[in-house]
This record gives structure tokens, sequence and C-alpha cells, in this order.
């Protein structure tokens, strides 16, 4: 599906596993599965950091935000993929595009930021425990995951504004599951150089900057933890953090090989690159968010505690 003297693009084809039916619906029946266990994960954490007076602490507050954060953004795409494996019709708006391009941006930025933010508030309660009802009281944490979403949102806000500037006047087929923003440019049929820095700055502000806070927070945490005399009093604290140190290590390892892995000129339009793309973004966007909650729940011992004590209220309820 091309234009030719065309400038005014009106959808997009959305290849994704076009021509291949089989694993269309294998994958259809795979991601709904996942996307119901996200639903039910991240919602039932949210759930119980509400519901339990022990969870309403800084980090319980951050990780409502990151479990609703997952849901907003596996939901700015998953239905549509899901509808377009069952449909002949493979095709979205130019607008709809536009705005699912601006969604998963701002949801991944925010949860970038966030998991920054989590971090310092892991460095704070471990290294700085006397402070923390302080440093880390209400009057803080509330702007700080608010700021969170600020950013997410003026970020893409920004490159999304930039990006449907371009003109569009050669192949509309993005080789792609969704309108993801990289798929995108590589359609304009103009010079995107000035694209690709605003992304490299924002790369470097919202990606590596909250990362950056991350290792150094966990190398002070690191620090602080191999003080402890006792063994059990080391195991003690890192089970605090290990939760989203697990989350990090798995969200940014995915997102940066994604994004900054070398790719050579004689393999940058090949299938094998981007079957491979296509996997590390579906993992990137579902499998992620569906092992979170997992992970904050099994190696948790207060979201543990709490959806016992639930459990035991309801039972004795009956």
């Amino acid at each position: 599906m091309e234009w030719e003297n065309q400038t005014i693009l009106v959808e997009f084809f959305l290849k994704g596993l076009s021509g291949y039916p089989r694993l269309e619906l294998l994958f259809f029946a795979l991601i709904l599965i996942m996307y119901v266990v996200i639903l039910l994960g991240n919602g039932s954490l949210i759930l119980i950091s509400i519901w339990d007076p022990h969870l309403h602490t800084p980090m319980y507050f951050f990780l409502g935000n990151l479990s609703f954060l997952d849901i907003c953004y596996t939901t700015t795409s998953i239905p549509s993929t899901l509808v377009s494996f069952l449909s002949e019709r493979k095709t979205i708006s130019f607008s709809g595009c536009a705005i699912q391009m601006f969604l998963g941006l701002a949801m991944g930025t925010t949860e970038c930021v966030l998991l920054g933010m989590m971090a310092f508030d892991r460095y704070v309660a471990i290294c700085n425990p006397l402070r923390y009802p302080v440093i880390m009281s209400k009057d803080s944490y509330v702007p700080m995951a608010a700021g969170s979403w600020i950013i997410g949102v003026i970020n893409s806000a920004v490159q999304t504004a930039f990006v449907v500037q371009l003109p569009f006047c050669g192949s509309n087929v993005i080789n792609h599951f969704s309108c993801e923003i990289l798929a995108i440019m590589k359609l304009a049929c103009a010079d995107i150089s000035g694209n690709e820095f605003i992304m490299l700055v924002a790369t470097t502000l919202f990606i590596l900057t909250p990362l950056l806070l991350i290792i150094i927070s966990y190398t002070l945490i690191i620090v602080s933890i191999l003080k402890i005399r006792s063994s059990e009093g080391r195991s003690k604290v890192f089970s605090t953090c290990s939760a989203h140190l697990t989350v990090v290590i798995i969200f940014y390892g995915t997102i940066l090989f994604m994004y900054m892995k070398p790719k050579s000129k004689d393999t940058l339009n090949s299938e094998d690159l981007d079957a491979t793309d296509k996997l590390i973004s579906l993992f990137y966007g579902v499998i992620t968010p569906m092992i979170n909650p997992l992970i904050y729940s099994l190696r948790n011992k207060d979201v543990k505690e709490a959806v016992k004590h639930l459990l035991r209220r309801n039972v004795f309820n009956k």
C-alpha cells in the first residue's frame, strides 16, 4: 500500500505478523491471556495498596502508580493489536496512530522516571532511615509521582508534535504491531535528523538520567548493606528493595537493548532484524507489565501479608 505524488497521509497499514495467519491466532490467544493477567495482577496490587492501611507508605504509593501505569500502557496498544490479529483490515488512521504513539511514549517515559523515584525512595529508607519520614513525607512523594506523569506527557507531546509534522509521501506500511515512534519516523520522506536529535536529548534526560539515579542509589544501598555485620540483617534489608531492583533490571535491560543495540547497514532492513525487534518490543510491552505484580507479590513480605490479612478478613466476615 503506497501513495505516489501525495503528501497527506490518511492511514497506516500495521504489518505485524501479516502473512502468518496461524501465528496470528497463536499470538492472539497468548496476548489475550497475558492482557487479562496484567489487568488482574496490577488491578489487585492497586486495590491491596488502597485497602490495607499498612501499605499507605511512599513505596506502595509509587507501586500503585506503577501498576496503574502498566494498565494504561498496555491498554493503549494491546486491544488494537488483538483486533488486527483477527481482522483482514489491518489499518489505523493517521490521527489514531498519532494518539497511540503519544500515549505509548508518555507511559514509557513516565515509567522510566517513576522507577528512578522509587530507587531514591529505597535509598532514603535504607541509608537514612531516621530521616525517612521527613524526606519522604506526603508533601514530597505525591509531587514526585505527579511530576513523573507530567514529564512523560510533556516529552511525548513534544516528540509526537514533531513526528506528525513530517511529510509521508511513500510507503505507509508500519513494520510493527503498533504505532511505535521509530517505525513511524522511518516512513517519512524527509530529513529526520532533527527528530533523531530530539529523541537523543529525550533519551538522555528521561531514560538515562533516571537510570543513573538508580545506579547511584543502589550503589549506596549495597555499600550500606555490606556494612551490616549479620547475614540475617543484610538479607532482611536487601529484601525490601530486591523486587524493585528486579523490575528495573528487566525494564531497562529490555528497553536499552531495543533502542541502543548497534545496527549495521547490511542488516538494517533485514527480515530477521525486524522480527527480533518485534519480539523484543512485545516482551517490553506485554510480558514486563505482566510479571511486575508477580515479582512484587512473590518477593515482598508486606504484600503477601496484606493479601493474607484481606483473605482472613473476608473469610471471617462470611
